[in-house]
């Protein structure tokens, strides 16, 4: 019935897709609190909301595709065609947080842990990521052009952070000093 409507179903298909922003983002976040204290109620929930994910990206492109074959104006096309886009990234999002989650879970089940050092620098990146992934999520959500230049610096923040906390990490695998 939204098809014959075009402006509704674009409007109905963003409010699914900011879901689903909100959905990955909060699997994420979880999936990272899973490092420092593995909870298998967490990791379930991630799994659902993976699976959860999973069929908005199926049913909502599908039905995307449809609506981008109705006569669209120029904004609802140019927004059809960024749902579209955006929906493969979220649903990205979730499964970096179920290899999160089955890394904590294998951390867990080995009963391997990471020195004073390690959990230090991971709780400065996992802030970053958050803050990332909150300026991300409310610039996708309010449409926020000017939020959303925000967030390449910021990576380019958390990519240099990342190489750098990897490479001490291994020089403390190899001293010993984690596991």
């Amino acid at each position: 019935r939204l098809m014959a409507t075009p402006g509704i179903a674009v409007a109905q298909a963003k409010k699914l897709t900011n879901h689903m922003a909100e959905e990955a983002c909060m699997s994420l976040k979880n999936a990272m609190s899973l490092l420092s204290d593995f909870d298998s109620k967490v990791a379930e929930d991630i799994i659902k909301s993976e699976n959860e994910i999973d069929m908005y990206e199926d049913k909502l492109g599908t039905y995307l595709v449809k609506l981008s074959r109705e006569p669209l104006s120029l904004d609802d096309s140019h927004e059809v065609s960024n749902l579209l886009h955006n929906i493969g990234d979220f649903e990205r999002l979730s499964d970096h947080a179920v290899n999160i989650m089955a890394s904590a879970k294998e951390l867990y089940d080995k009963k391997l842990s990471f020195s004073d050092q390690a959990k230090s620098e991971l709780k400065v990146l996992i802030g970053a990521l958050n803050e990332v992934l909150e300026i991300t999520t409310t610039a996708f959500q309010n449409n926020d052009v000017a939020l959303a230049e925000n967030v390449e610096p910021l990576e380019e923040v958390v990519d240099k952070l990342s190489e750098r906390l990897k490479n001490r990490h291994i020089k403390r695998l190899q001293a010993g000093t984690c596991t």
